[in-house]
């Protein structure tokens, strides 16, 4: 019997070596996140996201970003490739097809939907679902996750690659490996020049002008804030912070030019990984796990209302995550909040009228 376990012993203590000086993906930095706000006050849980109408249940796999054209109809990218419209009767076409993962969506003032697609780059989808690339590359980099765009009324695209190092499907190596991988980047549609804005950025996400479209808001997910980039004025070119220490990841962001921007959270904070930050060999050794033994994120759905100077004016909830669950945008449309998802199998609509 004491051979049996001095045996067992041996062959745990070899494995947990050998698993010690496997290779890792990443190359992790410590990273000390403040302490998460509470959920008291302006975020207090409620359940207002809980009486949002269901659109597309079961017929749409990951709408990251919705969009919608001058008829109303909705506009959602999905996990195969497709972008998918739906009718206002309800039904459900292919508009098209782009073999990548067509994340961010938005259209420009000629009616064509320009689409950050984490695979092919920034595409322009004309009418009638012909794709034209616009960019696939900025000073020599290639994108490697395409993520989130807003576009001025000049036609400027402000856009983010999110990682020039990890694709979409690793996106949680990122997380973990702490390093500034992201880009914000502009689109000139006269010229075909794309400009790199900023740089260093843990994870460029979101993207939203406002009104005055004086700068512009960038999600930095893995940092827990959003950051601002100024267009005009005398600080033109240099960036603050605009909101920071929010209570999750933010995703897509989006303004009604009406003073009001919509933060989509993707989940609340994760105390697991908020402790392992500071430790980068803790990080390391998490990284070669399989990706099951991962901490999972809660089920939650979280929007936020900021006004233009930063302020968090309103939050909505789903504390259950039942009904909508990792939503990864908000777009205000005559009097309703269209809700995105990642990983969702559906599209919400919410009555800002309640």
């Amino acid at each position: 019997m004491k051979k049996i376990i001095l045996g067992t012993a041996l062959i745990l203590v070899i494995l947990i070596i050998v698993f010690l000086f496997l290779p890792a993906p990443i190359d992790p930095v410590a990273y000390t996140p403040p302490q998460p706000p509470e959920l008291s006050g302006i975020l207090a849980p409620n359940n207002l996201l809980q009486s949002a109408e269901l659109l597309a249940l079961g017929e749409i796999n990951g709408p990251e970003e919705v969009a919608l054209d001058s008829q109303g109809r909705i506009y959602g990218g999905t996990q195969d490739g497709k972008i998918l419209r739906i009718l206002s009767d309800g039904s459900i076409e292919t508009f098209a097809e782009t073999q990548g993962r067509p994340l961010g969506l938005q259209f420009d003032r000629a009616g064509n939907l320009i689409v950050c697609d984490a695979h092919k780059g920034l595409l322009s989808i004309d009418p009638e679902g012909k794709i034209t690339v616009l960019a696939t590359s900025a000073e020599g980099i290639p994108f490697r996750f395409t993520d989130a765009l807003d576009i001025a009324s000049d036609g400027t695209i402000y856009f983010t690659d999110a990682s020039s190092r990890f694709s979409q499907q690793e996106y949680l190596y990122d997380l973990l490996e702490s390093r500034p991988h992201g880009r914000f980047l502009s689109f000139e549609p006269t010229t075909g020049k794309v400009s790199v804005l900023l740089k260093d950025i843990c994870f460029a996400n979101g993207v939203a002008l406002p009104r005055d479209e004086n700068f512009v808001l960038i999600n930095e997910t893995y940092q827990y804030r959003i950051i601002r980039y100024w267009l005009k004025g005398p600080k033109a070119g240099t960036h603050d912070i605009f909101i920071d220490n929010l209570p999750g990841f933010p995703d897509n962001i989006s303004s009604n030019r009406k003073g009001t921007f919509w933060v989509a959270l993707f989940t609340l904070r994760n105390a697991l990984t908020d402790f392992a930050h500071p430790y980068p060999f803790i990080k390391t050794q998490v990284s070669k796990l399989p990706k099951a033994l991962w901490p999972k994120p809660k089920p939650y759905g979280l929007v936020l209302a900021l006004d233009e100077q930063g302020n968090i004016t309103s939050s909505l909830h789903d504390p259950t995550g039942k009904h909508l669950k990792e939503i990864t945008s908000a777009r205000e449309y005559k009097g309703y909040l269209y809700l995105g998802s990642l990983h969702n199998d559906r599209i919400g609509k919410y009555s800002l009228s309640k």
